[in-house]
This record gives C-alpha cells, structure tokens and sequence, in this order.
C-alpha cells in the first residue's frame, strides 16, 4: 500500500486550514486560499518517542499520511462544487472538519452554528454526485449491444442507486468479493472512510459540553461516522510548545491527549491499519500495515528482497519489552518470538525480519 491519502472538508471558515497546518507542520502566507494543497502528516505516537528514548538512532521516522486541504464547499456554487468534489476523488478517506466555535472574526457562510446541517450539507453533495455517476453508466448499460455480458455489474449498479435514493451511503450496501472488484473500478465518494471532526470552543474542549453534542453523537451512531473533538486554537497553544510544557499545558486542561493525536489515531481505526516497528542504533521506524497482513507481506513493505528470501519474523510486543526495557533483558525472559511467514503481525510489535537472498 502506499501512502494513505486524507482529505479534509468543510465548509469555508471551519478551521480545516488551521488543522492541516498543524497536523503538517506547513504554515501558508495564504498565497495557496481557494486552491487544493497537499503535504504529509506525522503521525504521533508515543511508542516511537519512547523506542527513540532508548535506542537513541540516528533518524527516527513515524507513520505517515498525506494530507489533501481541499477548498470549502461554497453551497450554491455550482464551480465550488465542482472543484470540490474532483478534489475528493484523490483521497482514500475523508476528514470533515464542522464548525462548533464562535469567532465573529472568521466569517461563515450561514448566520448560524448548525453542526447537523453542515455534515448533511456536504454528504448530500457526495450522495447526489454518486447517483449522477451511477444513473449515467445505467443508461450507458442499458443502451449497449453486449449489455448481457455487464448484467452483474448492472445488478450492482442498481442497488447502489436504490441505498442513495433512500438517501444512504454506498459504503452502507453489502456486497461479495465479486461485486467488490466490480466497484473497485468507481471512485464512489459515499464508499469513501469518514471522520467527523468537531472544532469546538476553548472552553467546551474544557468543560466537555457543548451545543447539540446529543444529537452529533446520535447521528454518528446511526450513521457509523467516528466523531472527534478539537479545538484548533488550543492545538496552535500546543504546537507552540517544549514538550515537557505540552503534558503540563494536557494536565491543566484535564485533557488526555491532543486532538491531532486522537485524528490520527481514529482515522487509522477506520481505515484498519496498524503499525509495526524496527528498531536499531541507524534508525527507529514505524510501518503502516493493513490489520490482518501476514509476517511475509508485512517484509515486503521494507524491501522486496526480505519478501522473497523470508526465513522467519523475530518478535517482541511492545509493552513487553517496555516493561524489561532492553532487547537482553527480553531475550533472557525468553520473550523474543520467532514467527513464521503466515503469522499475522500485530500493532505495536517490533519485529526483526531475517531473510537469505
């Protein structure tokens, strides 16, 4: 697999500049407002900061993600809409960022915060684009001279059009692995992972409440959408910081973890990947891995060649050898796994490939 690409959405003045600012580490003059941007994202964890600690390497290299700062949809705008949504089709998975804070600085495009109406708003673009794509290549179906031989495909194409009529994402259909490879030729935006991201106020992310957040977590449970909550001025306070003030700022605030934390860390859930480390005195580095891949494929996303020439996987859980804090100390407890090539990897291992080319 290669990089994941994240695109993230909203409405103009949401704050999803500012979050894509932070979670890259890129700060624009504004010379790129009104045009999609890209970069790639860190992703945080505190495994590698602690596996750094210890082995001290020359380069540490965490998880990544691209980002993709796709332009507010403007409601109304038929070009904005446009735009919008081409530049969607280039991400694996979809960050909407709703706006829940009150700046009467940052302009809006409605007189009113209205979370509900936003995240509607904008699936409802996604939705009617999907049906206009779906009933174009129905008609197109319909009118060709060797439609028998596409009638799976049309079986398929129905169904998914009769989900969107009742105003549900394709993503809701259940379909065979057949049908998959059939879908697997569209870019549907409605089949596309999604995290709602809630830019609240200060003091909410303090006080944990806020307007409608009942009816924000009903319908993420009704509509299966993870829900995370930032407040983008307080992860600018943060970024700013050393980082042994940034735990003591977390603890003033009664907060666990930062919201960049939380969306990286959520958007992996959903779109079921998991990390494996390697470790040494050159280098400490996480890989992204699909959940469920096999010690074999997991090699192949070092190199080819420990692919090819796997003899074994060698394996420590991560909070096993935290808890020993060396690599002697494991292997005397007699901890140190050897895996073969059909073993699913988990997150969080470290493991050490050995292979003979």
């Amino acid at each position: 697999m290669d990089i994941m690409q994240l695109g993230l959405i909203g409405m103009p003045g949401v704050g999803k500049t500012t979050l894509f600012e932070l979670l890259t580490g890129t700060y624009d003059k504004g010379n790129n407002q009104g045009k999609t941007n890209t970069a790639i994202a860190r992703v945080p964890d505190k495994r590698i900061d602690y596996l750094s600690g210890v082995f001290k390497p020359k380069k540490t290299t965490y998880a990544q993600l691209e980002l993709i700062d796709i332009p507010g949809l403007m409601p109304g705008a038929e070009k904005s809409a446009s735009l919008f949504l081409d530049a969607i089709r280039k991400a694996d998975a979809l960050l909407h960022v709703v706006r829940l804070f009150d700046n009467e600085s940052i302009p809006y495009v409605y007189d009113s915060i209205d979370a509900i109406r936003d995240i509607e708003t904008i699936s409802y673009e996604l939705l009617l684009s999907d049906l206009d794509l779906i009933e174009k290549r129905i008609e197109r179906i319909n009118k060709n001279k060797k439609k028998n031989l596409m009638l799976k495909e049309l079986t398929l194409l129905e169904r998914f059009r009769d989900a969107l009529g009742d105003e549900k994402p394709i993503s809701s259909v259940e379909i065979d692995d057949s049908e998959q490879e059939i879908m697997s030729t569209y870019q549907f935006l409605t089949n596309k992972p999604m995290l709602i991201c809630l830019n609240l106020n200060e003091n909410d992310i303090k006080n944990g409440g806020y307007n409608q957040r009942d009816e924000i977590a009903r319908y993420g449970q009704e509509q299966q959408l993870p829900i995370v909550e930032v407040a983008a001025s307080i992860e600018r306070e943060i970024a700013e910081l050393e980082p042994d003030e940034k735990d003591l700022f977390l603890d003033e605030l009664g907060i666990t973890e930062t919201g960049l934390v939380k969306i990286s860390r959520t958007m992996y859930q959903r779109l079921g990947l998991i990390s494996f480390f390697t470790v040494g005195e050159d280098e400490v580095k996480a890989w992204t891995i699909e959940n469920g891949m096999n010690a074999r494929k997991a090699a192949s996303k070092i190199h080819s060649d420990i692919e090819r020439g796997f003899i074994r996987a060698e394996v420590v859980d991560y909070d096993v050898f935290k808890e020993l804090g060396s690599m002697a100390a494991v292997k005397e407890k007699g901890l140190f796994r050897l895996e073969g090539k059909e073993y699913i990897v988990k997150d969080g291992e470290i493991v050490h490939f050995r292979f003979n080319v």
